[in-house]
């Protein structure tokens, strides 16, 4: 992430929490979309179209929030970074195999994926608690909303 023209209304202590944070997000929330749509393009089996379905909701869902978290951040003054390099190197989701993949298979790999990201978005839930609470607010409707992805992805499992 590259500081630049844009002014921040925080100082520079919280725009580094807060610009951290939301860097974070961003290229989890990008993974996390290729991820489900890699997933989309090589489920098979028996419930293949509720699930094949499903994943474009997620993708949608991980695509509105990247946007809005890149925004939030440059909103802030910082340059966020959703470069395919970058968000190789630093997400961390649990990723997706190659290749034609069995339906159970790929909800147990989203409900890894979810669960991963969640984890991730609480921890900077916390971070942000102190140096912007809109971004705290906004990463708290990103998790609420993942956290029930992640439980309707669990009960197909079950």
């Amino acid at each position: 992430m590259t500081k630049g023209p844009i002014a921040s209304t925080l100082d520079a202590g919280q725009q580094q929490i807060t610009g951290d944070a939301l860097q974070g997000t961003v290229v989890d929330l990008i993974d996390l979309s290729l991820v489900a749509k890699q997933a989309h393009w090589n489920v098979i089996g028996r419930n293949f179209l509720s699930v094949h379905e499903s994943l474009d909701e997620l993708v949608t869902v991980a695509r509105d929030f990247t946007d809005a978290a890149a925004e939030r951040a440059t909103a802030i003054g910082v340059s966020p970074d959703g470069r395919a390099a970058t968000v190789a190197s630093d997400a961390g989701t649990t990723g997706f195999g190659a290749g034609w993949t069995s339906d159970t298979d790929v909800v147990d790999a989203i409900v890894a994926n979810l669960a991963a990201v969640v984890e991730r978005l609480r921890a900077r839930i916390e971070a942000t608690e102190k140096a912007d609470p809109v971004t705290q607010d906004l990463l708290i409707g990103f998790t609420a909303r993942l956290e029930q992805l992640h439980w309707m992805w669990q009960a197909r499992a079950a």
